[in-house]
């Protein structure tokens, strides 16, 4: 191993080859429930320079894994404990290299901060949507290679929608330049739409050209209580016919999930929790005016309440309600940690199904853990729930996720199945969902996705252990 640590200080400099000390920052996840140990973290500094480490790790048979920010939910980008992968961090390659205004694209390289593209594009006047809690941290390379998700979906739709163009390595260290700021191009197979959420394991993205859009002339924030799971997907109706393509923004967050931001962090002012199963985030942009906009969610939320599916709302006056409204649902993942060690999931479900979807998996988990508490909250816009389960109040915590997280996950999952769901929505697969990809996946989709495998990297270097087992 001594050689190929030597190959890769002569590509990327020996300050960029981390070997010795405390490598917990790319060895540890997000979540700090995987733990590995790589052979070495290597930093390269542009694109060349990861096509090298790729060709040098791929002719000494080193698995690779591609790293962002490390901000993943799903162990995708944690290197196992071996001692023999290379982490292959992006950060230092964080370059806008260009802003194509008339295009409205922006190109940007892999381990650009997802904030970073925000108000770079804000800066332009214009728009880049992707919008999740990590955004202060998480890169665009992961977001691409997880095809995440985030607030705005509803509008927008994920990263892969979002993305026209990609540059990447392949496992065979080639650059693939396909950096087109093109909306259409029928010239065979779509590549970009391969690289996109394979996790790493088809090849690295290192830059990417990625949508902009004209920035709304205002965007009004609205909080709404519902009494029911049936009422927040009528009103998510009512929402698309008044508002149309305004509506950028639809939240979902259960009573317990918001009696949870209370309790621990008390400063925060939830409203309407106390009286309500269910509230209500909404977000309206408007490209006429803030007087438009407000008009039409007040017009939404007077209807809404004449047909009983909203009992009560508020219309946040300025900037700084809007972001306390939008704390309040950032700060569940987080209120939640603080109540102890819980099981998360990220499904999908049909919005049409979601309210019968909730009331037969809450009595399943119910019937088989007396006390269980569920955190439930997300994206009913797009269709994506928050699905958390967390032990009872006066259990062991520790105990509960030891005990039980295999039977609840397989509960859940397969409750996700018979309503024609998805067990991952926007997290990715993972080495966490291997196994349950292969129970919930068809096994003609398997076998195709193998074959692109085993084509793209037949050696299985490239983040082995994710997606797919081989």
């Amino acid at each position: 191993m001594e050689k190929i640590l030597d190959d890769l200080r002569q590509i990327v400099g020996a300050p960029h080859v981390l070997f010795e000390g405390d490598l917990s920052a790319w060895e540890l996840d997000w979540r700090k429930r995987a733990r590995g140990k790589a052979l070495a973290v290597v930093r390269p500094g542009n694109t060349a320079e990861v096509a090298a480490v790729v060709k040098a790790c791929a002719a000494a048979g080193v698995p690779m894994v591609p790293q962002g920010g490390n901000t993943g939910l799903v162990g995708g980008s944690t290197p196992d404990d071996s001692g023999r992968q290379v982490v292959l961090s992006l950060q230092r390659m964080n370059a806008v290299r260009a802003l194509d205004m008339p295009n409205l694209t922006m190109t940007v390289e892999a381990g650009c901060i997802l904030q970073t593209l925000q108000e770079t594009a804000e800066h332009a006047g214009l728009l880049f949507p992707l919008s999740l809690a990590a955004e202060g941290s998480c890169t665009i390379g992961g977001n691409l290679g997880s095809n995440a998700g985030g607030t705005q979906v509803v509008r927008y739709g994920n990263a892969r929608d979002l993305c026209l163009g990609l540059e990447v390595v392949t496992a065979r260290g080639e650059v693939w330049e396909g950096l087109s700021g093109l909306r259409k191009d029928n010239t065979g197979y779509d590549l970009r739409d391969l690289f996109i959420g394979s996790e790493g394991t088809l090849g690295i993205i290192t830059a990417a050209t990625m949508k902009l859009y004209p920035m709304p002339a205002a965007q009004l924030t609205a909080w709404a209580a519902v009494p029911s799971m049936d009422d927040a997907v009528t009103l998510l109706g009512l929402a698309h016919s008044h508002l149309g393509a305004g509506l950028t923004g639809f939240e979902v967050m259960g009573q317990f999930a918001l009696s949870l931001v209370a309790r621990h962090f008390p400063k925060q002012r939830v409203p309407f929790f106390e009286e309500s199963a269910f509230c209500v985030l909404l977000e309206n942009s408007d490209h006429e005016s803030e007087t438009h906009a407000r008009e039409q969610f007040e017009r939404l939320l007077e209807i809404a309440m004449e047909e009983g599916c909203v009992t009560d709302a508020v219309v946040a006056e300025n900037l700084q309600q809007a972001h306390q409204l939008w704390h309040v649902r950032e700060s569940i993942p987080l209120a939640q940690a603080e109540e102890g060690l819980n099981i998360k999931h990220d499904i999908s479900v049909p919005v049409s199904l979601i309210p019968e979807f909730v009331r037969v998996t809450d009595k399943l988990l119910a019937k088989a853990i007396p006390g269980v508490r569920l955190v439930n909250f997300g994206h009913l816009g797009d269709g994506n729930l928050h699905y958390n389960v967390q032990a009872p109040a006066e259990g062991d915590a520790a105990a509960f996720l030891r005990e039980q997280e295999d039977k609840v996950n397989a509960l859940v999952y397969d409750s996700v199945q018979s309503f024609g769901g998805s067990i991952s929505a926007e997290h990715g697969v993972g080495s966490l969902k291997v196994g349950k990809l292969e129970q919930h996946k068809s096994p003609v989709a398997l076998d195709l996705m193998r074959a692109i495998k085993g084509a793209l990297d037949p050696e299985n270097l490239m983040n082995p252990g994710r997606v797919l087992r081989m």
